[in-house]
């Protein structure tokens, strides 16, 4: 095997000789790059974002911004991180040996008062910079590129005094300003900027709106902007990793055959893809793995599919990376993408880590059991497929024997066209379930025909609400078939009380979810 490394801000790093278990952001740390922070060491704050280059959607690289106090560097070899040192004219003085200039997302937060303390801001940048490098993202704000932007910001200017007498906005404040008044929706700026690219950053100090003028006033990437340009490039390939030190491996295989041979060989080995889960066991819990074995970059694991009678997504897409191939194809999986976790965990995360892990309240396995959904499990004998609602068996505990690997989850089509997703949470986003409730329904001519609903953090398992579904089926899509119906999901499960929420908490929002389903339809078909 080759040496591990990887390339930080442009420069080959050895990752030795540091413990397999150790994260990008104490790595980083220890090289002297420390604007990556930490905050949390469970990625619910941002302060460590790093860009790191992936695959693309839209061209051949993506700038990803992921939760570096959670990847362990090993995950890493081979591949490509920049930091938010890393961002300003990627690091490099010119020929003249002048000192790079600020980033424009860096310039953009400076000048608009977007950092405070200053602890969260380059976690920050990182988010931002990759929402700034996306592709698809339509940025249209400069005023080079509109060249009435100025006088549409005198126009803009004047109504704000009058409608604010107390306040000064100038010409030039009023061209930013009221970038976020420009669009219908208010977490899209007119330069395409996405708010939820921010959504795992926090900030204590400065009240979120300057950050948002920072992110909607930033416009396009410029022709000599060195990071642009690395878009048009293939990312690093996968590299075959097995990097020790002491007790300790990380091992990256090259192929699903390796993998499961890996596993069979070593079947006390931890499995990640995203590390979203494990890193906060090491973190938190300081969990060690003599061997960790990662198949996020596995080529069989990687494949997303749309075929006549159902749609294929690998166990290791990420949920950025379906949510941005699919496109709102499959709308229940469009309603759940936004509320789950944030993007930088999505940008991580994964269908197989969500449905390996087992947990009663992961936020996919609800929305895949209304889409009745099933699981390719691969073993070195073969592969064998399961449905969702069959797959757990326990609390954290399924049918996949030792040695198996989730492959894909199966999506049937067609796919019921009556859906919604309902997370009871306490915060909007970036949060754990309370409860979380799918619904997926087929309603002809006023009458239900088939009924799905899936439900997590209810019973020791994600499970199918059985009765709940045969107490619609065939029934009027009416308020009495609803509130008969909403009265046996209550029923439902075995909720239980805990600092997130009482069982009769639970069971109230879970006749409340199938009340508020109905009420949005209703209002849908009227309004239509």
């Amino acid at each position: 095997m080759v040496e591990a490394r990887v390339t930080v801000n442009g420069k080959e790093a050895p990752i030795s000789p540091v413990a397999p278990h150790t994260t990008v952001l104490d790595f980083l740390r220890e090289r002297g790059l420390t604007g990556t922070k930490e905050g949390c060491a469970e990625g619910e704050c941002g302060a460590c974002a790093v860009l790191v280059a992936r695959p693309g959607v839209d061209m051949p690289t993506d700038w990803v911004a992921v939760n570096a106090c959670l990847v362990p560097v090993a995950a890493l070899d081979g591949q490509e991180i920049v930091t938010s040192e890393g961002l300003a004219t990627a690091g490099r003085p010119d020929e003249h040996g002048t000192p790079p200039r600020l980033h424009p997302v860096q310039e953009e937060m400076a000048v608009r008062g977007g950092s405070q303390c200053g602890y969260c801001t380059p976690g920050f940048i990182c988010s931002m910079a990759a929402e700034y490098y996306r592709p698809d993202r339509c940025a249209h704000a400069d005023a080079e590129a509109h060249p009435d932007a100025e006088a549409h910001a005198d126009t803009e200017a004047h109504a704000h005094a009058e409608a604010h007498p107390n306040t000064h906005t100038s010409a030039a404040d009023a061209a930013s300003a009221p970038l976020g008044t420009r669009s219908a929706d208010p977490e899209h700026g007119p330069n395409g900027f996405d708010l939820h690219a921010l959504s795992g950053n926090l900030c204590r100090c400065t009240g979120y709106r300057p950050i948002r003028d920072a992110a909607f006033a930033v416009g396009t990437p410029t022709a000599d902007d060195v990071l642009a340009q690395r878009r048009e490039q293939a990312p690093p390939a996968p590299v075959a990793t097995a990097y020790a030190q002491g007790d300790s491996v990380f091992l990256r295989p090259a192929t699903l055959a390796e993998a499961l041979h890996e596993l069979r060989e070593r079947p006390e080995a931890v499995v990640v893809a995203g590390s979203t889960d494990w890193g906060v066991e090491v973190n938190i819990r300081s969990r060690r793995a003599g061997c960790v074995i990662a198949v996020d970059r596995l080529p069989e694991l990687r494949d997303l599919r749309v075929e006549s009678d159902r749609i294929e997504i690998g166990a290791a897409v990420t949920l950025t990376e379906i949510e941005r191939h699919l496109d709102g194809r499959v709308p229940l999986l469009a309603e759940l993408f936004p509320q789950f976790a944030s993007r930088l965990i999505r940008n991580s995360a994964t269908l197989g880590g969500n449905l390996g892990t087992g947990s009663p309240i992961g936020d996919t396995p609800p929305v895949l059991l209304a889409l009745e959904a099933s699981v390719v499990l691969a073993a070195p004998d073969g592969e064998r497929e399961v449905p969702l609602a069959d797959y757990f068996t326990g609390y954290r505990q399924s049918v996949r024997r030792p040695g198996e690997l989730i492959r894909s989850v199966r999506i049937p089509l067609p796919l019921s066209p009556v859906v919604a997703f309902h997370k009871i949470a306490k915060r909007r986003f970036d949060d754990i379930s309370s409860v979380a409730v799918a619904f997926a329904l087929d309603i002809e001519d006023g009458i239900v025909r088939k009924a799905r609903v899936g439900l997590g953090g209810v019973a020791a398992t994600p499970i199918r609400a059985l009765a709940t579904e045969a107490a619609l089926e065939g029934r009027p899509w009416s308020a009495g078939t609803v509130e008969d119906a909403a009265r046996v999901l209550r029923a439902q499960g075995t909720p239980m009380d805990d600092h997130r929420a009482s069982a009769a908490y639970r069971s109230a929002m879970l006749g409340q979810s199938l009340m508020k389903t109905y009420a949005q339809t209703t209002t849908e078909a009227v309004s239509s």
